[in-house]
């Protein structure tokens, strides 16, 4: 009597398809590590995120970024404020991913399809202008030391939530 073998498993299935082209856009600062934002860029390369508006000089390293440099959007501009008013005026509902004493925990928000992310910078977060621009704050809860996670991190697990709710785009 012989044994059946269990079928193989199949790696790098096709990608999903999406019923519609997502409206998620992720703005972030001029970071100071361009591993940051190359990391950020294949995350929204794996997402199929609209764009990424991205601020500073914008290094971006291909071996980091992988397939993500090709699949997305990257728009360089000097700072975020004059972004969010056009993000606004756009239709895209303006949420930032940072601590405060009116943020929202992040698995009891609801995002809208038409979302702009905004990304606070590494050490810094977010600063007092961006904030007075976005409709509404998430943040990630943080149950030991340190205070925050890492930007990418708290970036994957922000834009995993909006998937989550949106997942055929």
């Amino acid at each position: 009597m012989t044994e059946e073998q269990p079928p193989e498993h199949l790696r790098h299935k096709p990608l999903t398809d999406l019923t519609r082209p997502r409206e998620l856009v992720l703005a972030c600062p001029s970071f100071k590590s361009k591993v940051n934002l190359s990391r950020i860029v294949r995350l929204a390369g794996c997402a199929a995120a609209e764009k990424i508006i991205a601020c500073g000089t914008a290094k971006i390293d291909p071996t980091i970024a992988r397939d993500g440099i090709g699949h997305v959007v990257i728009e360089r501009r000097r700072t975020l404020v004059p972004v969010l008013k056009t993000l606004k005026k756009e239709g895209y509902r303006i949420v930032g991913l940072e601590q405060t004493d009116r943020s929202q925990l992040i698995y009891e928000y609801v995002y809208r399809r038409r979302t702009a992310l905004i990304i606070g910078h590494e050490r810094d977060g977010m600063t007092a202008d961006e904030l007075a621009l976005v409709d509404d704050v998430i943040e990630i809860p943080v149950y030991g030391m340190p205070y925050s996670y890492n930007v990418v991190t708290a970036t994957t697990m922000a834009v995993y939530e909006y998937l989550r709710q949106f997942p055929d785009g």
